[in-house]
């Protein structure tokens, strides 16, 4: 299966900022038995590797991605761990093409034309929409897809429960990041079951 197709499946992908990789495995937990076995682990934090690494031996079939990933030495660090693809905020060439080198799926961030352009001349195909909301929302999202055939967003930034369906109504909006279900505060607080009772409510409401 295709990233793109595998994305798709999910609709949400939870972006997540780790700071103690001892978390990592209750919150992979928390997502894959409440129906949405996939996370973005951000490269924000100095335990993103490990926690990566963590959730991948805990959940080998779990589809896991590294965010935030901004030079050659982070995509090493994610790919190490095993993470499936990498996000980035921005597009650099030098990242996208070190990505393909090293045979690691990459979706950087656009928010105009020209770097859409620049996306799909690296051959990409499949690029995050950051950051979403600040940079028009819905509407921008609609006028950027319409000259593009061969593009797919994945948009992400100020995505929550109350916008995330005007997003994935849009044809060749693949799945949204949100924080949400994942915030930080959660995580570091180790409530779990809040975690999971705001990953259902998500998986229902999307289904």
């Amino acid at each position: 299966m295709s990233l793109i197709s595998k994305l798709q499946t999910f609709k949400i992908i939870p972006v997540v900022q780790i700071d103690d990789a001892n978390n990592a495995v209750p919150l992979a937990r928390a997502l894959v038995e409440n129906g949405l076995p996939v996370a973005e682990i951000t490269f924000r934090t100095d335990a993103a590797a490990q926690a990566i690494s963590a959730m991948r031996e805990a959940y080998p079939d779990m589809c896991i991605g590294a965010g935030t990933v901004l030079n050659k030495e982070q995509v090493d660090l994610a790919k190490a761990a095993g993470a499936e693809f990498v996000v980035a905020p921005g597009l650099n060439p030098n990242t996208v093409q070190y990505c393909q080198k090293v045979g690691i799926p990459i979706i950087p961030g656009i928010n105009n034309p020209s770097q859409i352009e620049q996306g799909l001349e690296l051959g990409l195909t499949l690029m995050k929409f950051f950051p979403a909301e600040a940079s028009g929302g819905v509407k921008m999202v609609k006028s950027l897809l319409a000259p593009y055939n061969d593009l797919s967003l994945m948009p992400t930034g100020g995505i929550n429960e109350n916008n995330v369906s005007n997003y994935l109504n849009i044809d060749k909006v693949v799945c949204c990041g949100g924080t949400w279900m994942v915030s930080p505060t959660l995580i570091t607080k180790q409530d779990w079951e809040e975690i999971g009772r705001l990953v259902r409510e998500t998986v229902k409401r999307l289904s």
